[in-house]
């Protein structure tokens, strides 16, 4: 059974502080115990905040970046290098900083890429990708940690509420017609973000509290009120993004 956590932070810059040094900590732990680490990197406000952050905390020398895989938890389908993918986003915060090895950095397909502009074919390529690193049967990496934004209509990645893709059993889906733009993207499925160890849902400002209070109180329309992780499910906010989160789940 997930364990499920909720932590409040005075305002955004503290908990992207915050979540900096969990990660850190997470991730060399990750190292120490079985010598590598896998982390699902997601985009937004308050992860690029989260990725500065890391990059401005002494203990991130206590990580060894050359022995971490970096995925994505969805990305726009966009052109190699545009702003709006969160690719481009994480390279900027933090990425572009780090002594990786450009071999454990798995982006999501552009829309210049192999496949051209078919969606389809980038997520199956991205599914390839994934199942070349799995340690077994299941297809996927050993995620330590994956990494969520939650919008204010309560997706997360790129699984919105009442579209298809938040039925699709694949681990990873084109999607099309996104009642947010850019139309078209890629994402990881809620079984494929079911499998991390540790899932985090990282959320700051007012415009995000109803959707989390929803998904906390269990609301089933809601994909992050769907998602969790194998030993334990996180949730990061400010106390804005935690005003109608309920009673018993805030501390």
């Amino acid at each position: 059974m997930s364990e499920r956590s909720v932590l409040v932070h005075a305002d955004a810059q503290e908990l992207a502080e915050a979540a900096a040094a969990r990660l850190l900590a997470r991730l060399a732990d990750a190292q120490a115990a079985r010598g590598s680490a896998d982390v699902v990197l997601t985009g937004g406000r308050v992860a690029a905040a989260v990725y500065r952050a890391v990059l401005a905390d002494p203990a991130r020398d206590a990580v060894d970046w050359s022995r971490v895989d970096l995925w994505w938890g969805d990305e726009r389908f966009l052109p190699a290098g545009d702003p709006d993918r969160n690719e481009t986003q994480a390279r900027a915060a933090l990425l572009d900083a780090l002594p990786l090895d450009p071999a454990r950095v798995h982006p999501m397909p552009p829309s210049d890429g192999p496949d051209g502009s078919d969606p389809e074919l980038a997520a199956t390529r991205y599914a390839g990708e994934l199942a070349r690193t799995a340690p077994d049967s299941t297809g996927l990496p050993r995620f330590d940690v994956l990494l969520l934004g939650v919008g204010e209509d309560g997706h997360v990645a790129s699984v919105f509420p009442g579209h298809p893709v938040a039925a699709e059993t694949r681990p990873v889906s084109a999607v099309r017609n996104s009642p947010k733009p850019p139309p078209v993207r890629t994402t990881l499925t809620l079984p494929a973000i079911n499998t991390a160890t540790e899932v985090w849902l990282i959320a700051a400002g007012p415009d995000k509290a109803e959707a989390v209070g929803a998904a906390l109180s269990g609301s089933a329309e809601l994909p992050a009120a769907a998602v969790h992780g194998v030993s334990r499910t996180l949730w990061l906010l400010d106390r804005a993004a935690a005003a109608q989160a309920p009673q018993s789940s805030s501390r």
